[in-house]
């Protein structure tokens, strides 16, 4: 058994496969196995998996559940000390993975971990999914050091330093493998987007802390599966992060939270409808409905976990900080107003 491995989940990914798992190979680690899960592709990206990369092993995942699905299945055919969860379009470089296991080695209380992650096509810029590491402000708003919204900081070292924060991208997550089994894994039911900050907080809830490491860098195109445009991603946002929400919230929270989203939600539909996004207004509006017809079942969940005040939550409004205080940098917020 490595005590790493690297596993790559791939849907209709065959031009990144092509691109980029031959850095990934170039820039492994000795202790390291490099894994590629295909989640039920429609190309022909297991073909060329068996015809290019004989050495690689090849997990085919029977059906397409998703992000979340996709892994679960995948990591339970995986033994290791760490995993590093890894999307197919990311280019790694030297030494990437060293410095965060090393890190994690250090402190048995790290749960999860993420590298710098700049842009693919913009390599001094940091990337929409992860940055410098994630946070969410007091209503479940996720944002990012180096990312407030659509607003991406230029890399200029200001995040040079090992942070605790509150979650890791799934783009690419090192998470202890005993962990991720003990907590259930990414919740089958997100399908996609947001299912790591839901496992990011369970494993804050259970009392372990989530890091972010600059040593180690990589370059993200991002979108490779669903466009930033797509009523889907809108829809799976939108209901994903009510019901993470739901489940993690501490007692006496949730009512209240939820309650003041659902407004803040519909100004958000409604600005969607007035710029023309007929389908994104549609999308809110079935995201909320699935989320009431599910709320019994969410209930359920949530009896099995548990909820604590935990830290690197933002206290304030990261919406109105942004559109009405005109913070456009992670660096313009106070420090006093996290958790």
């Amino acid at each position: 058994m490595k005590k790493v491995a690297v596993v790559i989940l791939n849907y209709n990914g065959k031009k990144f496969l092509e691109k980029f798992l031959p850095i990934v190979i170039e820039n492994n680690a000795e202790f390291a196995e490099i894994i590629v899960a295909d989640n039920k592709s429609t190309d022909d990206s297991v073909d060329f998996m068996r015809q290019n990369f004989p050495n690689i092993r090849l997990i085919v995942n029977d059906f397409n559940g998703g992000f979340a699905t996709g892994y679960n299945v995948a990591l339970r055919q995986v033994e290791a000390e760490y995993y590093i969860l890894l999307n197919s379009d990311i280019e790694v470089t030297p030494n990437w993975i060293e410095p965060v296991i090393e890190l994690m080695d250090k402190d048995e209380n790290i749960a999860a971990c993420q590298p710098k992650i700049l842009s693919y096509y913009e390599k001094t810029k940091f990337e929409y999914a992860g940055a410098a590491g994630g946070f969410i402000d007091k209503y479940g708003y996720p944002f990012c050091r180096g990312r407030l919204f659509q607003d991406l900081e230029t890399d200029n070292g200001q995040y040079n330093d090992i942070k605790e924060i509150f979650w890791a991208t799934g783009a690419c997550m090192f998470v202890r493998a005993s962990l991720y089994h003990k907590l259930g894994g990414l919740d089958d039911d997100f399908f996609a987007h947001m299912e790591e900050i839901d496992l990011c907080w369970r494993m804050k809830n259970a009392g372990y802390k989530i890091m972010y490491c600059p040593d180690s860098k990589i370059y993200h195109i991002g979108g490779g599966t669903l466009p930033k445009s797509s009523a889907r991603k809108t829809y799976l946002n939108f209901r994903n992060n009510l019901s993470l929400l739901m489940k993690n919230l501490p007692k006496g929270k949730v009512f209240g939270t939820i309650l003041y989203r659902f407004f803040l939600d519909w100004i958000a539909a409604f600005k969607f409808l007035c710029g023309g996004s007929f389908a994104d207004f549609f999308a809110v509006t079935r995201a909320h409905c699935s989320f009431l017809r599910h709320i019994p079942y969410l209930r359920k969940k949530r009896r099995k976990l548990t909820q604590n005040k935990v830290s690197q939550i933002y206290k304030k409004n990261i919406v109105f900080k942004y559109f009405l205080g005109k913070k456009k940098l992670y660096s313009e917020l106070d420090n006093k107003d996290f958790s």
